[in-house]
Order: C-alpha cells, then structure tokens, then sequence
C-alpha cells in the first residue's frame, strides 16, 4: 500500500476519531471525514486511499468505496491544483452559472470535467453548493465564492494563475 498518512494529517484522524463510537455504526460514520483527510492529502481517492482508511476505519473497502462514489465531494481522478466547481442547479443557473462556467472552460482552453495541461486547474459542473440565497456560486478548492460575476470570476483566475 502506497498511501499513509502524514503525522500531521494522523494527529488529526485521532481527534476526530475521539467524536465517533467504537461500535460498527460509529466506524462507518468516521469514513467521510477520513476520506475528506485523505483526498485533502493526496488530492483524489484511489484504490490504495480506500484500502488506507478501510483499516483505519476497521470497515470493509467496499464500503469506503461505495461511500467514496456517491458523493460528489470526493475526486476518484487526479485534479488540478485549483479546483473550480461552478454549480449550476436552478439559483445560480437563472443567474449566470452556466455563462459562467463556460467562461471559464473558454478561457482555460479546456471543457468540463477537464484539466489543464499544465494540472492548474480543473472544472467542474456540481448539481448544487447549497448557497441559492448568494447565487451564483463557484466553489475554488474548499472556498465558496459567491455572487459571482464574471469580472470577479476572471480576477480569481488572475490570481491562481500566478
């Protein structure tokens, strides 16, 4: 197995472990946060990341991986650097997520789903963020940026650009 955590990434498995019982139900629960560890960590689940957490979790790879499939938060692929996930449900679709990211595909040279060649970034259409009241919404990494236009837009590329 190519996978492990880091000390640090460790130290914070066993805080959070501390908030789960020790019973099956409470191991099966502590897989999200152990799979969001690990995907904060190495940047996408693969096999070696499920087999990883299925022992320290003490629950079966299918499970991890099962868990791993249905959400949508967890990368099965490499990304890029700067994830760009633009959601597009209803809110943000009536105002401009889908001008948006189509801007942004436009801009990067590559479609959705894609990566640059130069691994910077990845784009993705997400069914929705849960930010409807400050729609439009694009979720950079792990932070929302909201009321989104698209001369803030392109100032954000600016800046993970360089």
């Amino acid at each position: 197995m190519s996978f492990a955590y880091t000390d640090v990434s460790m130290k914070e498995f066993q805080e959070l472990q501390k908030n789960f019982p020790g019973d099956a139900k409470g191991k099966m629960s502590l897989v999200i946060p152990a799979l969001w560890l690990s995907q904060r960590q190495n940047g996408w689940i693969n096999g070696d990341v499920v087999e990883y957490v299925a022992g320290l979790t003490g629950t079966e790879p299918l499970h991890v991986w099962g868990v791993a499939t249905f959400y949508s938060m967890f990368n099965k692929e490499p990304v890029g650097k700067t994830l760009l996930q633009f959601c597009t449900n209803i809110s943000c679709g009536l105002l401009g997520g889908n001008e948006l990211i189509q801007h942004a595909c436009s801009r990067l040279g590559i479609e959705k789903g894609g990566t640059t060649q130069d691994k910077k970034f990845t784009i993705f259409e997400v069914e929705c963020l849960g930010a409807c009241g400050t729609a439009p919404v694009v979720q950079v990494n792990d932070t929302y940026h909201e009321n989104m236009t698209m001369e803030k837009l392109d100032s954000l590329i600016d800046q993970m650009s360089s």
